[in-house]
């Protein structure tokens, strides 16, 4: 798989997608955009999350979970679906080829993992969410059924985030029991 024209593609559904929802709900102050793939590396998908959204959690014991956490997020698989479900199609059928070969499934499974964090990576540099938002965007990229050490989510959050959402985050991560 030519993984640098897989992350134009990841790039510009990403942008389109957040695009589309800010059009559609900016009054709800979109505060986070995510990036996140399955343990398979089958699918790529976006998730947005809102401050009016949050707000219906944020009395709740674990809010925290519920404010970084992109499979609880209220535009979880929305925007660009598209541009996302061609991504997912190239790359359930290149998973199909090499199923039976673990070394290049993990490879190829790393290789996604990273350019989807490239690409978010490109966004913050860019100011891209900030432009648009006139605000910080709280940005991360996760796996469902896929654990991350907290060292691995650590050095993610750091990467993709240069504000109080990142130091909320480093202090949330060093109450996790593993």
């Amino acid at each position: 798989m030519d993984f640098n024209r897989l992350k134009q593609k990841i790039e510009d559904a990403a942008k389109k997608a957040f695009l589309e929802l800010y059009e559609r709900h900016k009054e709800e102050e979109i505060y986070a955009f995510a990036l996140y793939s399955d343990e398979g590396a089958m699918t790529v998908c976006p998730s947005t999350n809102t401050v009016r959204f949050f707000d219906e959690y944020k009395y709740e014991d674990d809010w925290i979970y519920y404010k970084y956490e992109p499979a609880e997020w209220k535009y979880e698989m929305q925007g660009a679906d598209k541009g996302f479900d061609e991504i997912s199609n190239e790359l359930y059928k290149e998973v199909l080829k090499i199923s039976d070969d673990n070394e290049a499934f993990t490879t190829f499974q790393q290789n996604l993992y990273k350019v989807c964090i490239e690409v978010l990576e490109k966004f913050k540099n860019e100011n891209f969410f900030k432009q648009i938002t006139g605000k910080d965007v709280f940005l991360i990229f996760t796996v469902s059924d896929y654990d991350f050490s907290k060292k691995e989510f650590e050095n993610i959050i750091v990467r993709l985030n240069d504000n109080a959402y990142k130091t909320e985050y480093l202090d949330w991560i060093k109450t996790w029991k593993k």
